[in-house]
């Protein structure tokens, strides 16, 4: 695999992290280096690391694996979503949902990397059989979700800073991942 094409299947499995991101940093409302370089090391930590366990996995679980994958992220993305939407309409001090959470940051990391997952699968089925020929796109990845989550969650607290007083961000942000969710299920269901 080329540099060239491991940057574009980068940025395509990066975009789910963006968009998490993005609300992750509308419900900020502000810089917290913290959560952020947490929510963005584990964003391409796991963009990385999932690939290279669908390639290792393939020989395995290939085809058991790969049949439910996509529910499995539609269920995690739909529970965290639903849960986001319910949040938005409590009272702020009756509020539970916190994206500054680990364990919500953790989750949320998992669910947009089962992608990367069946990516790992059709780096196996594309005859790349050396971790030596992984290394450059599992870098790329990890380095480009990175990024683009670094990027999302300072986009969306500059928008959370200039229209958050009207918009409630957890509402968006539910239906942000419900619809990521959707798009995974569709993918995976329709081809």
């Amino acid at each position: 695999m080329s540099f060239f094409e491991a940057l574009i299947l980068a940025f395509a499995l990066a975009m789910d992290c963006f968009a998490v991101s993005l609300a992750g940093g509308v419900i900020l409302k502000r810089v917290l280096w913290r959560p952020m370089l947490t929510m963005a090391f584990l964003f391409g930590f796991f963009q990385a690391l999932n690939p290279l366990l669908g390639w290792l996995g393939t020989d395995y679980c290939r085809d058991i694996i790969e049949s439910f994958d996509h529910w499995i992220a539609f269920a995690i993305l739909l529970f965290l979503g639903g849960r986001m939407i319910v949040e938005s309409f409590k009272n702020e001090e009756d509020k539970s949902f916190n994206p500054r959470s680990l364990k919500v940051i953790f989750t949320m990391a998992i669910a947009t990397s089962i992608d990367a997952f069946a990516v790992g699968i059709s780096f196996s089925c594309m005859g790349i059989h050396s971790v030596a020929h992984l290394l450059l796109p599992l870098i790329i990845i990890g380095i480009v979700s990175f990024l683009m989550s670094i990027v999302g969650l300072l986009v969306g607290v500059k928008f959370g800073k200039r229209y958050a007083r009207g918009l409630r961000a957890e509402l968006w942000g539910g239906i942000i991942l419900i619809i990521i969710g959707i798009k995974v299920l569709l993918e995976h269901t329709l081809g």
